[in-house]
């Protein structure tokens, strides 16, 4: 089974809100250990919210602002992909434009190899290009590289009808279809994304990390959640 991890930045940042929480990360990296022990191969794209949302400034350029915040991804990535390696696993991390010798160059047949050698892949930089989110990244990847799930690890524990930090009778779906989603506009993942795992059949399941052994759980589908269909 390949999946596709989406971890927010502020996820990252725990109860700081900025920067890292090297437990919170290590914890995390302990559950993937045990995923990728057990022969799942493991993909991870990280958000930049932690250190950057170029959306809210209103001060530079949108262009300039969605570049610094796929640096901001890359250094996520950086960060992470080296606690796991301090818990005993292989790690790559690829980006889709050229970082010296931080990072390789995207390319499925790449990816792949990466995957075949048992190694966690850290997709970072998002796409490459402005006006995409690294929620239009997860999914452009878990296509590309033909993941089974997205895992989609978030600080609420599902997909609600409503909000529920506004609305206290919020239903949350055991299950929904993507279509569903869009037509509801319930912002699993931004529009974009979300048409995009429609048209090309990719499930996401949807978590709260803060949950005990969540990622593992989610891997299994025996997990506290939403599971997003495309039938």
């Amino acid at each position: 089974m390949r999946i596709l991890l989406k971890l927010s930045g502020e996820a990252l940042a725990g109860e700081k809100k900025t920067g890292f929480d090297e437990e919170t990360v290590r914890k995390v990296a302990l559950q993937v250990k045990k995923l990728v022990d057990d022969g799942v191969q493991v993909g991870i794209v990280i958000g930049g919210g932690n250190f950057w949302r170029g959306r809210s400034s209103e001060n530079i350029d949108r262009v300039k602002a969605d570049q610094i915040g796929m640096l901001a991804t890359i250094m996520n990535c950086i960060y992470v992909s080296e606690i796991f390696r301090s818990a005993h696993m292989m790690t790559n991390i690829l980006t889709p434009f050229e970082c010296g010798s931080f990072t390789k160059l995207f390319s499925k047949d790449r990816a792949n190899k990466y995957f075949e050698k048992n190694m966690v892949v850290f997709f970072a930089g998002g796409t490459g290009h402005p006006y995409f989110s690294t929620d239009t990244g997860v999914v452009l990847r878990a296509i590309e590289v033909e993941a089974d799930y997205i895992l989609l690890a978030k600080a609420i524990d599902g997909v609600y009808d409503s909000d529920p930090a506004v609305n206290p009778a919020a239903k949350r779906y055991d299950t929904i279809s993507i279509d569903d989603v869009i037509s509801q506009n319930l912002q699993v993942v931004d529009m974009t994304a979300s048409i995009l795992a429609r048209d090309n059949k990719v499930p996401m399941r949807v978590f709260a990390l803060a949950e005990e052994n969540s990622i593992v759980k989610a891997a299994s589908g025996d997990f506290n959640g939403t599971t997003v269909t495309t039938n």
